[in-house]
């Protein structure tokens, strides 16, 4: 009867598998085991898909004992979740909130670190890496750049997922077909928008996001809750373009939460949890009949699954738990009647079993479902469901059914679900001309035939290329960080200018020469705080692109230093070129401006670090200013490098305003120069930097430039240890 099963799902798989070109060609990253007897005479065989055995995911919770005291007590947010979702179909996980949908499908796509149990594809065991480069993640929250439309974030896309062994115009050509077949077409050039800026709507925007996760017809696609926060008709729009991307050949795993009886007809397969545990596993149209095994058949007019839903809540009330329920779809052992159910036609009174006279009459296997078991539970590629269970599982396992009867289950055919929409989409829609040959020509081709076959689709200088040309669009569409910026040092220029205009050779102006300094120093390093938020609010669109390989982080650190190199130093050029004149400050103007574009280039990569650890940009802008003011205190300027105590020594070295505070004096009272000549003393510039404790050292002023670059590139690199290793998608 096992293997009637097995046959009844190949009929089912088959619906979705076969008629038309499929992308499967181009997706499967193995070729396929060998086709299984065809069901009944069928045209289609085995067409493959995502299994899943035993997924465990055990954390540790404080909660307080009988005595009041705090005990770590582990609790399974998932609990052996054993099933399987067809390629060709959409496969739907719900359940009630707490259920754990969105910890079952982070477990599947391989960003649950501490994972128990095995997820295979087309029944080859996949790692957690081979997931990530084979799948695509589409988030519940719709990370993009406001100030690119549609056509350009599609485009980048492309860049960074096909490969530069795709030529410019076959991915220009792809990505037209794919807005052709998402209905973006009437927003093709309309920004993606957001608070501040007018863009599209929230189904298109949705619809976008899908788009950059699939342009490299990923073969496995989760998203997570795509129609939250959008109205009926959006939300049956973008399931139903998902739907047709199932019918492209992907395997696709959603999570959604209300779906209307629109979006259900457009659901292949249906995992519903409860509480981390199993509850059904099947076809959309199999759940009433599941229900009735239960004992529990649906009212009239009622929708079978809410009413399993309201059976799931009864129970999860009730004294048994869900427990019973995940039993019952595991083994077939038929829960405990409640005392009370409720239906469509409201509260009805039901004895329990454990009431009734003919309670210890009853057969031992009398409450057992012989018609149930493995069904729902088993894969049809899977040998057994207790033979992939862990030793120690399978001991449990055998625990909890000790007592029980053995039996042979008889496996009920159900009604496969149907095809519930005509499949648009076809291979050649997303495959470019140059492609198109090879694909339908060799059945069993992966994804990287399109090119790839390391990790990352590109290499090092086109992916830093790619992002560099991304952020200077970014940069032209929103001007108003470099502005302010250069708005403000050219304001504070003319000012300094105007103030301090040539100073007097007394001890006035040399007082002059050293508040100009200073306050010279503090306007660069408070200049850039206000980038803080501009990391923060990249951050999720990094860890989306690079959660899939799209690029390095060591790529994006260095596309960032050079994005920013010009219109730093454009910054530094305007108010050195306004102040040096106007002071006739003394020195190298070279080495003035190198100074000030090295200040900019240091005080950048401080608050780029700072932005990478701090959850919002409030702490950012509040752990930045306590800093810069640690550093003013530390620089020199208050107490010489010599009047520090000893035990704050270090605080000096670290603070990163001494290096140009101390740079600018030397160039500016460098030599023998008489700054203020009096009828008892006279001044020197070798006398003022003594008097100061800096160095009068031929050449030092130099090195205080490469102390200074030596502090940027040490942020930087604390900056991608920040994008390497803790800015990752992924549960410990």
């Amino acid at each position: 009867m096992a293997h009637q099963h097995q046959q009844h799902q190949h009929q089912h798989n088959g619906r979705h598998g076969g008629g038309g070109h499929r992308l499967e060609t181009v997706i499967n990253m193995a070729p396929p085991p060998p086709p299984t007897e065809k069901a009944g005479g069928g045209r289609f065989g085995f067409t493959g898909g995502l299994e899943f055995t035993s997924l465990t995911y055990t954390v540790v919770k404080k909660q307080r004992g009988a005595g009041g005291e705090w005990e770590k007590k582990d609790v399974d947010l998932l609990h052996e979740i054993t099933g399987y979702a067809p390629k060709g179909c959409v496969t739907a996980v719900m359940g009630p909130s707490g259920a754990g949908k969105s910890t079952f499908l982070d477990a599947l796509a391989g960003r649950i670190a501490s994972l128990d149990g095995r997820v295979a594809l087309d029944g080859v065991e996949m790692s957690p890496s081979l997931i990530k480069r084979s799948s695509a993640y589409v988030m519940q929250d719709d990370r993009l750049f406001p100030m690119l439309t549609v056509y350009e974030t599609l485009l980048f896309a492309a860049d960074f997922r096909l490969g530069s062994s795709v030529s410019a115009s076959d991915k220009k050509l792809r990505v037209d077909n794919l807005i052709e077949q998402l209905g973006l077409t009437s927003s093709r050039n309309t920004y993606i928008g957001d608070e501040g800026t007018r863009g599209v709507s929230g189904g298109e925007r949705r619809r976008v996001s899908i788009g950059v996760d699939i342009i490299h017809g990923p073969a496995l696609l989760f998203l997570d809750e795509p129609t939250s926060g959008l109205d009926s008709t959006s939300a049956h729009s973008v399931i139903e373009k998902v739907h047709d991307i199932a019918c492209a050949g992907s395997t696709v795993v959603l999570t959604i939460h209300q779906p209307s009886s629109r979006i259900l007809l457009l659901l292949d397969h249906l995992v519903i949890l409860a509480r981390g545990q199993l509850m059904y596993s099947g076809g959309p149209k199999e759940v009433a009949s599941h229900l009735g095994r239960m004992g529990r058949r649906v009212p009239k007019g009622e929708n079978s699954i809410e009413h399993l839903l309201d059976v799931i809540q009864e129970y999860e009330q009730s004294e048994f738990g869900v427990k019973a329920l995940a039993e019952f779809c595991l083994t077939g052992l038929k829960p405990p009647k409640l005392t009370a159910t409720y239906g469509a036609e409201g509260l009805s009174t039901v004895s329990s079993i454990a009431q009734t006279p003919l309670a210890g009459a009853l057969d031992a296997d009398a409450g057992f479902d012989h018609s149930l078991r493995s069904q729902h539970s088993r894969s049809p590629w899977l040998g057994g469901g207790a033979a992939q269970l862990t030793p120690s599982r399978r001991a449990k396992r055998q625990q909890q059914q000790n007592g029980r009867q053995p039996y042979t289950p008889e496996i009920v055919m159900g009604t496969p679900t149907p095809l519930s929409s005509a499949c648009t989409v076809s291979e050649g829609d997303y495959l470019t001309p140059a492609h198109r040959a090879n694909a339908t020509g060799a059945p069993g081709v992966g994804i990287n035939a399109l090119g790839h076959r390391g990790k990352f689709a590109n290499s090092y200088p086109v992916e830093v290329w790619v992002l560099m040309r991304r952020n200077f669009t970014n940069i032209w569409r929103t001007p108003e960080l470099f502005l302010s910026r250069l708005m403000v040092l050219t304001v504070m220029g003319f000012l300094m200018a105007t103030m301090f205009t040539k100073p007097k050779d007394n001890p006035q102006g040399i007082t002059n020469r050293l508040s100009f300094f200073i306050f010279t120093v503090c306007v660069f390093f408070f200049s850039s705080n206000d980038a803080v938020p501009a990391f923060i609010q990249e951050r999720f669109i990094f860890i989306r692109e690079t959660s899939h390989n799209a690029y390095r982080a060591s790529a994006y650190v260095v596309a960032g230093i050079i994005t920013y190199l010009p219109f730093l130093l454009l910054q530094s050029a305007t108010y050195a070129a306004i102040v040096w004149f106007a002071l006739r400050l003394h020195g190298q103007f070279l080495y003035f401006l190198v100074m000030l574009y090295a200040c900019l280039l240091s005080t950048n990569s401080f608050v780029v670090f700072i932005s990478s650890v701090v959850p919002n940009f409030i702490l950012g802008y509040a752990a930045v200013i306590a800093f810069t003011a640690l550093f003013f205190l530390f620089c020199g300027y208050f107490l010489s490098s010599h009047s520090i105590p000893l035990a704050w020594k270090w605080m000096n070295w670290v603070s990163t305003m001494k290096y140009p505070y101390e740079g600018l004096l030397m160039n500016e009272f460098d030599g023998d120069r008489v700054f203020a000549a009096e009828k008892t003393f006279t001044l020197t510039g070798d006398d003022i930097l003594r008097q100061l404790g800096i160095s009068t050292e031929e050449g030092r002023k130099w090195r205080m430039v490469l102390y200074l670059l030596a502090w940027a590139v040490f942020y930087r690199v604390l900056f991608y240890l920040v994008l390497r290793f803790a800015s990752k998608n992924k549960r410990k």
